[in-house]
């Protein structure tokens, strides 16, 4: 019998089971898919020469993350590899706006779009200076992380205290306005905000662009060097090093209570797979709650609540291999690895508030990656393994462009979209459709068919949204691993703190179903010790 139980071998699974295999417990992972990553994987589907990445493809979230940094994955494999430039934001007139490690280079950038927006950067990115640790410790550390909020308290009072406290919960919009005097700065925080299910006018919006684009601006938009699947093939060879195991082609149907207590669960198959101390999830919040476990196990208002709960935004997504690099008419964008297509930001209000209103947008904003640009390897010399995503409602009820877009993403409706989206990217790449060898279109269902986490599409795990994070994610009263069954833990992106690849939901919830089992009177390092005594491990 296995210690814990991981359902799910995504990236927080992952995590999850290695850092409770380096405590010395046996771990088992069950995984639905024929092989681990979630939405961490890349193949060859579009054309056998090129490498594309099925779902994410660039990493600024794991590159900070100090959890994903201990687990010392180079040893294990993983590398990464970086675009010349992070990103651009093309117009088209030409003019570009870029987001480069070199902060030389990006406020040069921006000084273009108006004089003196160079050093608008410059003093964000100061204020970003001062905050960055405390900023990561309180975003990767369960909730409420009490110590990392009193210490940024202090460094926010030292960076302009409540005028900097505003300035982080205005919107996006807003706060480029205050900012900077031309297009460059706000292009960049407003198109960074809207990797989110956000819309440039939603409150707080202003606070996840500026972490975005710091990110960009420190830790660039790093790729696993091979392929996305990469970083999942480093978390397994950890694990398995350790003892874990990993079962792939295993649906989890249930999540077996005895007692009150998670002890196990059952396979879809019928097997039953017992866990002698915790049962971890790796799955959406509605799959936990509404599939795995019956009703009863859960408080009347509990199950009130997750009526409430929201799914972020649709996604709909295009890959290509190209003959030829990207014809931008902004030479600037030839060099980033992830281009932001929007027109202005009225185009991306526009965009955000179809969405709102359940229409399929008309000019989509399109985040567009180019991959042989970041990692060489990913097809053959001269040409370009490249994608797109945009977003759309989950109910459809118009099509803002009148071309006949359902919802019902049958064959008619993806390749309509998929022209959309490729016109999109031809206003500011002419030619860019003469150079398509081979194209793959990923809509919706799709994603979801590939991991049911992406329920509709939706890659976040739930609303960004500020009524859906914190103490509020995934209901009201939670914000922690821990569910209303003991011994059972959520380690999804559903909890705290959200969506994107850096393991902190995983990592919650091991130390939490740790913790709970720490032996009285022992220091953490004496439990450690105790446990690799026990199992034999190496000391």
């Amino acid at each position: 019998m296995p210690d814990a139980v991981v359902i799910g071998a995504g990236p927080n699974g992952l995590v999850a089971a290695n850092l409770l295999a380096d405590a010395g417990w046996s771990v088992e992972v069950l995984e639905e898919q024929p092989e681990p990553g979630g939405a961490v994987r890349h193949d060859r589907g579009v054309d056998p020469a090129f490498v594309s990445d099925v779902f994410s493809a660039f990493y600024p979230l794991a590159a900070a993350s100090p959890v994903l940094s201990a687990l010392r994955l180079g040893e294990h494999g993983l590398r990464w590899s970086h675009a010349p430039s992070v990103l651009a934001h093309p117009l088209t007139d030409g003019r570009c706006a870029v987001l480069d490690r070199d902060l030389d280079t990006t406020a040069a950038s921006l000084e273009t779009f108006a004089p003196g927006d160079g050093a608008a950067w410059r003093r964000l990115h100061e204020t970003w200076q001062r905050l960055r640790p405390d900023v990561l410790e309180a975003l990767f550390t369960p909730f409420p992380p009490v110590k990392a909020t009193a210490k940024l308290a202090m460094r926010l009072r030292a960076a302009g205290g409540l005028r900097m406290a505003r300035t982080l919960i205005l919107p996006v919009r807003r706060m480029g306005e205050e900012e900077f005097r031309g297009q460059g700065g706000r292009l960049l925080l407003v198109g960074n905000a809207l990797h989110a299910d956000l819309s440039p006018e939603s409150a707080g919006s202003g606070g996840f662009g500026w972490l975005m684009s710091m990110l960009g601006q420190t830790y660039g938009f790093p790729v696993p060097v091979g392929g996305s699947g990469a970083l999942t093939e480093a978390l397994a060879r950890r694990l398995e090093a350790r003892g874990g195991r990993i079962r792939c082609g295993q649906r989890v149907g249930r999540v077996v209570v005895r007692g009150g207590r998670a002890v196990g669960v059952r396979t879809a198959g019928g097997d039953a797979v017992p866990a002698r101390r915790a049962v971890l999830a790796d799955v959406s919040v509605p799959a936990l709650y509404g599939d795995l476990l019956d009703p009863e196990h859960l408080p009347a208002r509990f199950q009130e609540d997750l009526r409430r709960f929201q799914w972020d935004f649709a996604t709909f997504k295009v890959d290509w291999a190209l003959d030829g690099p990207v014809p931008w008419r902004a030479e600037q964008a030839s060099r980033a690895g992830t281009v932001h297509l929007a027109d202005g930001l009225d185009e991306l209000t526009r965009f955000a508030a179809q969405i709102a209103m359940r229409q399929v947008p008309d000019r989509p904003f399109l985040l567009f990656g180019q991959m042989t640009t970041a990692d060489a390897g990913r097809s053959p010399r001269g040409t370009e393994s490249a994608w797109a995503y945009t977003h759309v409602p989950h109910e459809i009820v118009a099509d803002a462009a009148d071309e006949g877009v359902t919802g019902r993403w049958d064959t008619k409706d993806q390749e309509l979209m998929a022209d959309r989206v490729e016109r999109q990217v031809e206003r500011f790449a002419p030619g860019f459709r003469a150079l398509i060898r081979a194209r793959r279109v990923l809509a919706p269902p799709d994603l979801q068919a590939r991991d049911a986490n992406l329920s509709g599409g939706a890659i976040n795990g739930g609303t960004t949204a500020i009524h859906q994070q914190l103490v509020f994610r995934p209901v009201p009263g939670t914000g922690r691993p821990e569910t209303p069954v003991p011994g059972l833990y959520l380690a999804s992106a559903g909890a705290h703190p959200g969506g994107g690849v850096h393991g902190a939901p995983g990592a919650n919830a091991a130390r939490a179903a740790l913790h709970r089992h720490r032996p009285p009177g022992l220091t953490r390092a004496q439990q450690l010790l105790t446990r690799r005594d026990r199992t034999g491990a190496r000391r």
